[in-house]
């Protein structure tokens, strides 16, 4: 675990050759952490391959999905700072970025603000983040692809909610102060987000 400060403790570890070509994974969102098959995406004879749980996420503590977790300080600014804290921590001079969905925009960050850092970039799942993809995504554009997976997720808002802004309605739900309203609503992102994105079947758990 590496203190990232605010409060924040980063899991981290690392596989592979410890001589080998060093990489980081940037795993996706939300707050999903590293999963064991991005450890069979390189050549453990090859590589020394870093996986680590960003702020919130995974193994890194406090989980997002406490209630009481104050999540003011997880912005890129500072997941940024945590990637340098872990390079320094593992004495890297230059390294590999990995990323996929959210860590795809994170890499994309990294590398901009740290480019004498990175020797190359490998991206999946590609999202800038900017606001016209996000729009996109939750307020309509992909609808007219999965009209019947988006009239679920409008089910689930209470009836003044289903024709307003659909993002500020769940963001009131999910932090409900009664965690059974918490949880369905948490289902019910999550089970629209699984039907959006086309699954790769070689990547188990990518998503």
């Amino acid at each position: 675990m590496l203190d990232v400060g605010d409060g924040n403790l980063v899991y981290w570890e690392t596989c592979g050759n410890p001589r080998g070509k060093p990489a980081i994974v940037l795993h996706g969102g939300p707050g999903s952490g590293c999963s064991p098959w991005h450890r069979r995406l390189f050549d453990p004879t090859a590589y020394r391959v870093v996986l680590f749980d960003q702020r919130n996420c995974g193994r890194s503590t406090p989980h997002a999905s406490a209630p009481d977790t104050d999540l003011t300080s997880n912005n890129t600014a500072n997941l940024i700072a945590d990637i340098e804290r872990l390079r320094e921590r593992l004495h890297v001079e230059r390294w590999l970025v990995f990323g996929g969905s959210w860590g795809s925009t994170l890499a994309l960050a990294y590398a901009e603000r740290r480019p004498n850092r990175v020797t190359e970039i490998i991206l999946f799942g590609v999202t800038t983040g900017r606001r016209m993809e996000f729009d996109w995504l939750f307020r309509g554009g992909v609808t007219v692809l999965f009209p019947e997976n988006w009239d679920r997720l409008r089910a689930e808002l209470p009836a003044a909610d289903r024709d307003g802004d659909i993002v500020e309605a769940y963001s009131r739900l999910l932090h409900d102060p009664d965690p059974a309203i918490r949880q369905q609503a948490a289902l019910a992102w999550c089970t629209w987000e699984s039907a959006t994105p086309a699954r790769l079947p070689a990547f188990p758990g990518s998503w």
